[in-house]
């Protein structure tokens, strides 16, 4: 259930320009435990960059980053790993020729002396499984060569989860999954939340983020065009969002929105 006190993660005025490029302008942002927060817009709205800054790739120009209420510099992957932020970037980054728990593993190996505790880590990962309760893997020592769309998005996002992670961000989950492979994903998204963890989801599909989402948050050319409870919003409502930075009194001030376009 969401946590309507501090956000885990808030970011306050943050701008990023490339260049001559002004890509994000005066970004609020802020995601709560146990919430799923949609992050929507068009392409070239600032979604990726937004993302990106938050991970540590691409450092903010101005504005603030603040975790669990403190403000926090965030230079590169290393520090919002540290602080508990995890990214489940559309490619995935799994290794084929390895299997499950040598994929969730990767690069954080643990080890006993000088050789590697297989069963530390097989035990830890089927444990990550049953919590976000995954039922669509049979064995953990599977080669992730053998998984379906679905099983290998399911992998990753249970892979963010085994870190401690407190924030998880979803670039894209279900893009290219069938009907029953989006409905495992989008259920453990759900879970995801509902086991404590803030959840961005970053979605073009407007029945995912319906689906799932408590609150969405719609870019429009870099600008935050409105933050909305997603209860409280209709589909074509957030289509104008992201459209045209405004759907009747919702969204940026006229002026604002036209200056973009």
């Amino acid at each position: 259930m969401a946590d309507n006190g501090e956000p885990v993660l808030r970011l306050i005025g943050v701008n990023k320009s490339f260049g001559p490029v002004h890509v994000l302008h005066d970004v609020d942002f802020a995601v709560h435990r146990g919430e799923v927060m949609a992050l929507v817009g068009d392409n070239g709205a600032g979604k990726s960059t937004l993302i990106k800054s938050i991970a540590g790739i691409h450092p903010i120009d101005s504005g603030r980053i603040e975790f669990e209420g403190r403000p926090v510099q965030i230079s590169g992957p290393r520090d919002a790993a540290a602080l508990g932020i995890e990214v489940v970037y559309q490619d995935l980054a799994l290794a084929d020729n390895l299997d499950i728990v040598q994929n969730m593993f990767l690069g954080r190996e643990r080890r006993r002396g000088i050789v590697l505790d297989e069963d530390s880590m097989e035990e830890a990962a089927r444990e990550t499984l049953a919590r976000l309760s995954v039922r669509t893997v049979k064995s953990v020592r599977q080669q992730v060569a053998s998984l379906s769309g679905g099983q290998r998005q399911t992998v990753a996002i249970a892979k963010a989860a085994l870190w401690e992670s407190k924030v998880v961000i979803l670039d894209e989950p279900t893009a290219a999954l069938g009907v029953a492979q989006t409905r495992q994903v989008l259920d453990l998204v759900r879970r995801l939340a509902d086991t404590g963890h803030a959840v961005v989801l970053i979605s073009h599909n407007m029945n995912d983020v319906f689906e799932v989402a408590d609150r969405i948050t719609a870019l429009y050319l870099g600008r935050v065009a409105a933050e909305v409870r997603r209860a409280d919003v209709t589909h074509a409502q957030v289509v104008e969002l992201i459209t045209a930075g405004r759907s009747g009194d919702l969204g940026l001030a006229p002026a604002t929105a036209a200056e973009n376009i």
